[in-house]
């Protein structure tokens, strides 16, 4: 399957990271470029745990039975609080600039919440990506 591909995770993945830095990027007074590519990053965030669900339901499944190596515990812990602190994120960023809230109040309590999320989960994806350094270094020295 063509999301199975080692090439198709690289490229999700790095257009996701791009999507990413261009959300942290403000332009003056217009939020749209923010909401834009803050919802590309959304839809390829999701796309990238839809590619790695069988990943993800393995380690969760070893994790729960204690059989995990200290290395991979870690690395998991880490993608747990990734996890949540980007569905966080997410999910005050939307209600943020979203129809449910009214008043500048509201937004503001939600859009406080999406900054400091946002910033834990770049953090934590700064850590996941030391974590990963040596499959991402092999994967292009491979493609060499």
């Amino acid at each position: 399957m063509l999301l199975d591909s080692r090439n198709t995770k690289i490229i999700v993945d790095i257009l996701m990271t791009i999507f990413l830095l261009l959300s942290f990027v403000r332009w003056d007074g217009d939020p749209t470029f923010h909401y834009v590519v803050g919802t590309a990053c959304v839809l390829f965030f999701c796309l990238h745990i839809f590619i790695h669900r069988k990943w993800i339901k393995a380690v969760t499944k070893s994790c729960l039975i204690g059989k995990l190596t200290k290395a991979l515990k870690w690395k998991y812990i880490i993608d747990i609080f990734l996890l949540v602190m980007w569905g966080i994120s997410i999910i005050t960023g939307f209600l943020a600039i979203g129809p449910y809230i009214s008043g500048s109040e509201g937004r503001s309590v939600f859009g406080g919440i999406h900054g400091v999320s946002s910033r834990i989960g770049l953090l934590l994806i700064i850590i996941h990506i030391v974590q990963h350094r040596i499959q991402i270094i092999s994967y292009f020295k491979k493609q060499r």
